[in-house]
């Protein structure tokens, strides 16, 4: 751990550099088909710039976590940043979706930076217990970011039109990038580093072949990716087969980001009190047993609407909770490895959660079954991955 003057200042910061990947990807989806039209592109071909992003913030979070255990955090994050801003503005000026989609996936790799460098940041300056407390604060603000992005996205698009939200997200980066310049020394000094990049990415090797580290990456991992299938199934599960709004599914799925909220919140306000264990069991527990309701409601058709909403809500609530406590146990017990380990550990909640949308929207038959039997896996795969990190704990 990295002695820093008055680190709590520093929460709000690091927070904000969290809300990279849900402001450039929530802030636009409102402006999809405003996009297509004004670039004279087909909607699938606007729609492949999220995956692209997606893509691309994975394969640069792999990039700058075992770079940053070999060079630092300050200058990688400072110029991740910088590519950002400028990709960004790139964005705004785009003549087409050829052009749109290629620095789409330069601003991912730019936004990769900010998401994996601020978490292993967490674990340089503050021991185990806070660091979950500070990284459940950072999740919070994440969430906020996911709940106002596509309402501040519509105004802009409204009101300035669609290029106006690149140049937005390039001015917000670029607040941000002075504010690390200002606030955030190097926290991972030379003498904690490795010897040459080689070695900083054979860390892949060993945290792969640690039971306990690919446990606890499976644990937050699984859950996310449940999450992944609620977001892209539950447009056509409450609309279409419950038949409801789309101002009252706008309604539902806010009260799922309420929940994580005020889970987030329980677990900042316990956690340096019972410790991550004791939260983490709460948390694979409730995911769980909410999977296995949600998959007898879709197995039998039983409970109808109330049931799906009370279940998910058990569901994604605790998608926070694991993944703050996941995050902060596998730092503390892999310190030397902590940029390589926060890289792994993101990827592949973003991987699975890839691949679980894959999957959902390939057996979707209308009915809430497919959504609520990956929910079910992901939430028993989830407790049993903790468990393997417990039996295996070095």
């Amino acid at each position: 751990m990295t002695t820093v003057t008055r680190p709590q200042r520093l929460i709000v910061l690091l927070a904000a550099l969290t809300a990279f990947g849900p402001l450039s990807i929530d802030m636009y989806l409102p402006s999809l088909p405003v996009i297509a039209a004004d670039l004279g592109a087909t909607e699938s071909a606007i729609q492949l710039t999220i995956g692209v992003f997606l893509g691309g913030v994975s394969a640069g979070m792999l990039l700058y976590g075992p770079l940053s255990d070999r060079f630092g955090r300050r200058r990688l994050l400072l110029g991740g940043m910088l590519l950002y801003i400028l990709a960004s503005l790139g964005c705004a000026v785009s003549a087409d979706a050829q052009q749109l989609t290629v620095l789409r996936l330069v601003q991912a790799l730019g936004a990769a930076s900010a998401t994996v460098l601020a978490r292993t940041i967490v674990r340089d300056i503050f021991v185990v217990s806070q660091a979950a407390r500070t990284l459940s604060l950072m999740h919070l603000v994440t969430m906020v970011a996911t709940l106002i992005a596509p309402i501040l996205g519509s105004y802009l698009m409204l009101t300035t039109g669609w290029r106006s939200l690149f140049i937005s997200l390039a001015g917000y980066a670029a607040i941000c990038l002075v504010c690390v310049y200002l606030a955030i020394p190097e926290t991972h000094p030379s003498e904690r580093r490795g010897a040459s990049v080689s070695r900083a990415f054979r860390a892949y090797g060993r945290l792969l072949r640690s039971a306990h580290a690919v446990g606890l990456i499976l644990c937050m991992s699984l859950c996310f990716a449940g999450m992944f299938a609620y977001i892209t199934a539950s447009p056509f599960i409450y609309i279409d087969y419950f038949g409801v709004s789309a101002q009252r599914y706008g309604l539902l799925f806010a009260l799922n980001i309420v929940g994580v909220i005020v889970v987030t919140l329980f677990n900042a306000r316990l956690v340096t009190r019972v410790g991550p264990h004791r939260m983490l069991v709460f948390g694979v527990l409730m995911a769980a047993a909410s999977g296995i309701g949600l998959l007898i409601v879709g197995l039998i058709e039983a409970g109808g609407l109330a049931a799906i909403v009370v279940g998910l809500l058990c569901y994604i609530s605790v998608t926070g909770l694991l993944g703050a406590n996941c995050l902060a146990r596998l730092l503390g017990d892999f310190p030397e490895q902590a940029g390589a380990a926060a890289g792994l550990a993101v990827a592949t909640q973003f991987g699975l959660g890839m691949l679980a949308s894959a999957w959902v929207s390939a057996w979707h038959d209308g009915t809430p079954l497919p959504m609520t039997l990956i929910i079910a896996t992901t939430g028993i795969g989830s407790a049993l991955a903790y468990g393997l990190a417990c039996r295996t704990h070095p």
